[in-house]
Formats: C-alpha cells, sequence, structure tokens
C-alpha cells in the first residue's frame, strides 16, 4: 500500500485507493490561491520565500492563513483581514474536537473560512462551539462520541451566536471530520467501506470505528472534484443489530463508544455503572448499581464491619462511628497509635505471606524473565519475577516486578543493584506500592 503523507491540520493528504474509492492527491497553491496553515506553496525557479512561508523537506509551505502574493519575485501570504473578526451565523469554521459529552461535541475553534481571505482571530468568548447530536449526521445516533473522537479535526457551519456557538455538520457535503488519528497507534485513519457498520479503519493496526466524515476527509481545505466519501456515512440506514447494540445508549461515556472505536480482542463494553436499570425508568431509585462490599476489621475499635473495597494489609479500615470520629478530631492520640501498631502487625504479617515486591526501572528491553532471576536471586529467595510488556506489540516496557520471601533479603537487593548497570542501561531498584509500578513518592516525583 502506497504510503501517506500528512500533517495534523487542515494540511494536504495523499492517500491510495482504499475499498475502491478515490481518497486524493497531494495540493499545491500558487500565487492568487488562499491558503491556511500546512499547504504545499509551488515558487518558482527565480522566487524567494517571503513572509508567512517556511522552507522543509518537502518543500515551500504556508504558516499562516491567507492569500499568496508575489511583489519583485518574493512570495509571500498577505493576511490583511481585521485580527479580530467574531464568527457569525453561516461561516464555516474549523475545529478540533475537545470534548465529548453525552449529547454535544465542544469544538475548539481553529480557523475560519472566508471569501475575503486573510487571519481571523476568534475572540477567547467565542473559542468554542458545541454541535448537538442531532446536528452531525443525517442518521440515527444516541450520543456524540459515536461519530467523533477528542483530536478529530472537523468542518463546521455555524448556525447560532448567541449566548454561545452553536454549529452543524450537517446540510452540505464538505461538512464533518476532515481527519482522524488512529486511537491506539496514532496512524492517520483512512476511510473504509469493507464492513457495512464502520467507514474509517487504521493502515497499520486493526483499528476501525465509525467517523461523521466529509467529503474533504484526508483533503484539507480544498475537495477535489468528485470526492463522494461522505457516502459511507450510510445517511439514513438503519445500523446492523449488533452495532445497534454498540451504539452510546443508556448514559454511556462517550469516549467509550463501541461504535466510534472499535478494535478485535478489544472489549468496549458499556460500564456497569453507565448502563440504566429497570427501576431508574420509573424515574426513582437511580440506576447506580449497588457496590460490592468486602468484609473487615476496624483497626481502630476492633469491630467487623464493611468497606465498599477490596481491604489492602497493613492500610486503615474503619467503621463508620470510627471515621466520623477521625474525621471530627475526636479519635485520641492513643487510639491512633495502637491503630498504627494494629497496621504494622498486619503489613508485617502480609510480607510474611505474599513477600516483598520490588519495582525494577530502565530494564533493558533485550533483558529477559531469566536474567531478572539470575541477577537478583543471589541477594534471596525469589517468590515472581515479572516483566511488563506491551499488549499490541508484545516487545518489553522498560519495566519489571520481583518479589522477594524475606524483607531483608529485599533490602539487601535494593541497596545491592539500585543505580547498578545491568544489561547495558543503569537500572533503578526500589520497594514498590501495593498498587504496582513504584511507590507513592516515585509517582510524585514526575
Amino acid at each position: 500500500m502506497e504510503n501517506l503523507t500528512s500533517v495534523r491540520g487542515f494540511l494536504s493528504v495523499s492517500v491510495p485507493f482504499i475499498g475502491g474509492l478515490l481518497v486524493g492527491e497531494p495540493m499545491t497553491a500558487t500565487v492568487g490561491d488562499q491558503v491556511t496553515p500546512g499547504f504545499s506553496v509551488e515558487v518558482g525557479p527565480g522566487d524567494k520565500l517571503g513572509h508567512g512561508l517556511h522552507m522543509t523537506d518537502r518543500g515551500p509551505v504556508a504558516v499562516l492563513s491567507g492569500h499568496l502574493v508575489s511583489n519583485s519575485g518574493v512570495i509571500s501570504v498577505d493576511s490583511s483581514a481585521p485580527r479580530i473578526n467574531s464568527p457569525k451565523v453561516g461561516d464555516v469554521i474549523i475545529g478540533e474536537v475537545n470534548r465529548l459529552n453525552e449529547k454535544t461535541a465542544e469544538l475548539r475553534v481553529l480557523h475560519i473560512e472566508t471569501n475575503e481571505g486573510g487571519h481571523r482571530d476568534v475572540p477567547a468568548l467565542k473559542l468554542f462551539a458545541d454541535i448537538f447530536v442531532s446536528e452531525i449526521v443525517d442518521r440515527f445516533i444516541p450520543s456524540a462520541g459515536d461519530t467523533m473522537r477528542k483530536r478529530d479535526i472537523v468542518r463546521a457551519k455555524i448556525i447560532h451566536v448567541e449566548p454561545m456557538l452553536k454549529a452543524t455538520t450537517k446540510g452540505d457535503p464538505n461538512l464533518g471530520v476532515l481527519y482522524a488519528a488512529c486511537p491506539p497507534c496514532g496512524e492517520s485513519l483512512l476511510p473504509s467501506e469493507t464492513t457495512p457498520d464502520f467507514n474509517v479503519e487504521c493502515p497499520r493496526c486493526d483499528y476501525r470505528g465509525f467517523r461523521a466524515l466529509s467529503n474533504g476527509f484526508g483533503y484539507g481545505f480544498e475537495i477535489p472534484k468528485g470526492s463522494d466519501i461522505q457516502k459511507l456515512n450510510r445517511p439514513g440506514e438503519r445500523w446492523s443489530s449488533e452495532a445497534e447494540s454498540m451504539l452510546g445508549h443508556d448514559g454511556a461515556r462517550p469516549y467509550l463508544s463501541p461504535v466510534a472505536d472499535h478494535r478485535r480482542g478489544w472489549s468496549h463494553e458499556i460500564p456497569e455503572s453507565a448502563k440504566r436499570s429497570p427501576s431508574s425508568r420509573g424515574g426513582r431509585g437511580g440506576g447506580r448499581p449497588q457496590r460490592e462490599m468486602h468484609p473487615a476489621k476496624c483497626t481502630l475499635c476492633g469491630t467487623q464491619t464493611k468497606v465498599p473495597f477490596k481491604p489492602t494489609p497493613g492500610k486503615p479500615l474503619r467503621c463508620r462511628d470510627c471515621m466520623d470520629r477521625v474525621e471530627s478530631g475526636k479519635a485520641s492520640k492513643d487510639d491512633l497509635a495502637k491503630e498504627r501498631e494494629v497496621m504494622k502487625k498486619a503489613r508485617g504479617k502480609a510480607q510474611k505471606e505474599f513477600g516483598v515486591k520490588l519495582f525494577i526501572g530502565g530494564v533493558s528491553y533485550d533483558a529477559t524473565e531469566g536474567d531478572l532471576r539470575e541477577a537478583f536471586s543471589v541477594h534471596g529467595k525469589l517468590n515472581d519475577v515479572h516483566m511488563a510488556m506491551d499488549k499490541e506489540t508484545k516487545k518489553p516496557r522498560g519495566f519489571a516486578f520481583i518479589t522477594f520471601a524475606d524483607k531483608k533479603e529485599a533490602k539487601a537487593a535494593i541497596k545491592a543493584m539500585n543505580k547498578s548497570e545491568f544489561k547495558g542501561r543503569r537500572i533503578s531498584v526500589e520497594e514498590s506500592s501495593s498498587g504496582g509500578r513504584g511507590n507513592s513518592k516515585r509517582r510524585r516525583r514526575r
């Protein structure tokens, strides 16, 4: 497959045939054309670059919005339009999806397209525009996140100005998503018609999804004649029963929509907390499921209680009465001192039973679990050695966890191995928190 060249924003993109669709050719602007940042510019042998142009590896590129002009052999960008020009109803804007809500997509306005040319700065109070879910595409969708993702570049038309900007991507085949990057790997997505319920796919990984595509998807500012990518939105068509069940119903978080994000082997099921229970349909009782409770012993008074999380040995576990005492400052110093002793004993018991876990950072990508076991076993008995691996590439991520059976042996390993050289790299060794990747002090330093 031919490689594609893309730049974030509204730049030219060269892409191949996908699923029988002509996806685009490189665009080059000449004197008299309107340009936006990223446009390739054609210059003659004797021409020089002036204001608003920059030389790159792929030739001269515009860095300002405006008209290309030539003055005595100097090519420059004329951005002489008024500096402040608020969006008006009917204006076409280029925006980046900044936030996805259940029923709206929030765009950060990047550029206002205008026939007058020049650069139009947007006032601070008009930097964001909302697109209601019914104004995105001519097809039933319950959630804005079914058709867009954060950081997508979108062309939209302003339909309302006060008290805030509202826009639409309906009514014009050139409105909609212009550019989208693959969420897992960052590659530019390409249009696809291989799967009826999805219209974009990643050429690198197995990602596929649905976007409210513009005919300008993959092109940028100008759209070649004959482009009909928007037909992949399948306006007016019903979703398949499988896709229907994947739409963002029942208040599911839009950024988790399985229709907009689908990958083989990766579940995007609606969180249980977002599903609507039968009791909520009558407007009473709420739809929030009951949290799982775990039996525990209060570390302050010693009574049996239940907590909404899995107890961690050595951490405070308090009943409701004791929690109120501590928060109100009524717990005595003696009681708190006794609680610390209880937690210390529990922590020591857990260490004897489960061992002491160490976090190993800066591990060479060529190292194996066998190499780590061989290097650390000289300091004591090891219960477990775990090398962190990337789920997608199956390659090491550069850190590991080693569990020692004895705390003294673990401390000896830290003293001997921390900041030492292992497989050509200097590693860091420290006691891990119960949550995993390094202790709390290490996380705070980041």
